[in-house]
């Protein structure tokens, strides 16, 4: 793991982490976000971009994108998310939990005075310290305010 992170450091090319909601946001035609979170990532990657994820994008689309639509989810049967799931670890880059994210996402929390559903953004940004990864490209950008990243949003590329 720690060749993998030297290696992804040493590269020339910019990362950038893609945050869950865009992910939901490409999957779904209806979404008035969704041509906007096609171009972003169309134009990142003709860029030469390298778009990132990790395990945490996979759990939290799988419970967003399984979710009924009456519950603010997708409605996606199992296998529909399933096909997803193997498209996004096909077209991006799927990084593997390092061994230090526990320790950088407790640091983080306790020195930021994070608490409840915001330790999940947390844990986004501690992988991405892990990894020497400063961007992320979100609809939601308020959500990681203060976290020392750089935040972009979609409709702006």
């Amino acid at each position: 793991r720690l060749f993998a992170r030297r290696y992804l450091q040493q590269r020339t090319w910019r990362m950038s982490m893609l945050d869950t909601n865009l992910l939901g946001r490409l999957t779904d035609s209806d979404d008035p976000q969704c041509p906007a979170a096609r171009k972003a990532m169309q134009t990142l990657l003709a860029e030469g971009e390298q778009l990132v994820i990790v395990p945490q994008n996979l759990y939290e689309f799988w419970a967003i994108a399984t979710r009924t639509s009456t519950a603010n989810g997708l409605g996606l049967t199992t296998e529909q998310t399933s096909q997803w799931l193997k498209y996004f670890q096909r077209r991006f880059t799927l990084l593997a939990d390092p061994q230090d994210l526990p320790s950088r996402w407790h640091e983080l929390v306790k020195a930021k005075g994070i608490k409840g559903f915001r330790s999940y953004d947390a844990r986004l940004v501690a992988a991405m310290q892990c990894y020497g990864i400063d961007r992320l490209l979100t609809f939601n950008g308020t959500d990681f305010s203060g976290l020392g990243i750089t935040v972009i949003d979609p409709t702006s590329i």
